[in-house]
């Protein structure tokens, strides 16, 4: 079975091109225009074990805002597409993550159902040339598109590089958990029968 998706969306502020595969090697090829927000994505690619290639073109000279809005738009669709009816997998996932002084953990449910928490205080300011209010933004519009409930907290932390790393770096193994086929099953993990 493959688990490969290829998501294109172009608005008149930004074009997004993504292309996943939930069952990979944590290769990835990123290119935003923002570097601290690759890195990051980085990150997602790294531990959850996804090959990902993304590039984005923006209106990176006004602000970061839609070019991060519009990847976690894109990376969501392409999840919920490669995942297709979600038949075996795990279903939840939960992880933390420490890093230094921080520690961050996330739970996630591919439920179909797009619910979102985001207890982490950080920001406002910069990471590089980052708006740390946008790590917010990015989850947000990754959770409605995947469809999915995440939760995200950071127990606590000092440094905003830190911290933001930590969260993706959870959410990384969350979603690896939670995507991952459990071998003794051969149905939809709901006693609905969907997701």
């Amino acid at each position: 079975m493959s688990r490969k998706a290829a998501v294109k969306r172009q608005t008149s502020e930004v074009e997004v091109m993504i292309e996943l595969n939930i069952d990979g090697k944590g290769i990835y090829e990123i290119n935003t225009g923002i570097p601290f927000f690759d890195h990051m994505l980085e990150q997602l690619s790294k531990h959850g074990f996804f090959d990902l290639k993304i590039t984005a073109n923006g209106d990176t000279d006004i602000d970061f805002h839609h070019t991060v809005e519009d990847v976690g738009i894109c990376l969501g669709e392409a999840f919920e597409s490669a995942l297709g009816d979600k038949k075996s997998i795990n279903r939840y996932g939960y992880f933390s993550v420490p890093f230094d002084e921080t520690l961050s953990s996330s739970t996630i449910d591919l439920s179909g159902r797009p619910f979102f928490i985001f207890n982490a205080e950080i920001g406002p300011g910069k990471v590089g040339e980052f708006d740390i209010e946008l790590t917010k933004e990015f989850f947000q519009s990754f959770t409605n598109n995947i469809k999915a409930n995440i939760h995200i907290e950071n127990k606590y932390g000092s440094n905003n590089h830190h911290i933001i790393e930590s969260i993706f770096k959870s959410v990384a193994k969350s979603l690896d958990i939670a995507t991952q086929i459990d071998p003794r099953s051969d149905s939809i993990p709901s006693t609905k029968g969907n997701l």
